[in-house]
């Protein structure tokens, strides 16, 4: 394994979408919902990155996260499809992150389901 001062192993555990899961079924106070949807648009964009990576040997850098989604449809032949996902997901990104209004739990809960979505493709991609 190649490490350095700048690379650290990847740990085992439940991974951002796990967490997400967790915050998500906390049911005690309304602001968790936007914590779920913040971890999932974090993870959802992680794991797009991780999928150009290794499809295509780079990964979109820059604040309009869109363009890492058109990177994205290139990469895999079910591009599309994971594109969509990670722009339904940019689509929550402002309101989870930032917002004063709480998330709905069922746009939290489907965030954490486009998450894993990409989430899961990426690991698929990195056991091939």
């Amino acid at each position: 394994m190649w490490l350095s001062r700048r690379t650290r192993p990847v740990p085992d555990g439940p991974g951002l979408p796990g967490v997400a899961k967790s915050v998500l079924d906390e049911r005690d106070r309304d602001e968790y919902l936007n914590v779920a949807a913040g971890l999932a648009v974090l993870s959802g964009i992680a794991a797009s990155d991780a999928i150009c990576c290794i499809r295509l040997g780079c990964r979109h850098r820059g604040d309009d996260h869109r363009s890492a989604a058109e990177l994205l449809r290139t990469a895999t032949p079910d591009g599309a499809e994971l594109a969509k996902a990670l722009l339904r997901l940019l689509d929550l990104k402002d309101a989870a992150h930032y917002g004063v209004m709480v998330v709905a739990s069922r746009k939290a809960r489907d965030a954490l389901r486009w998450s894993t979505r990409l989430v899961d493709r990426a690991q698929q991609e990195s056991e091939r």
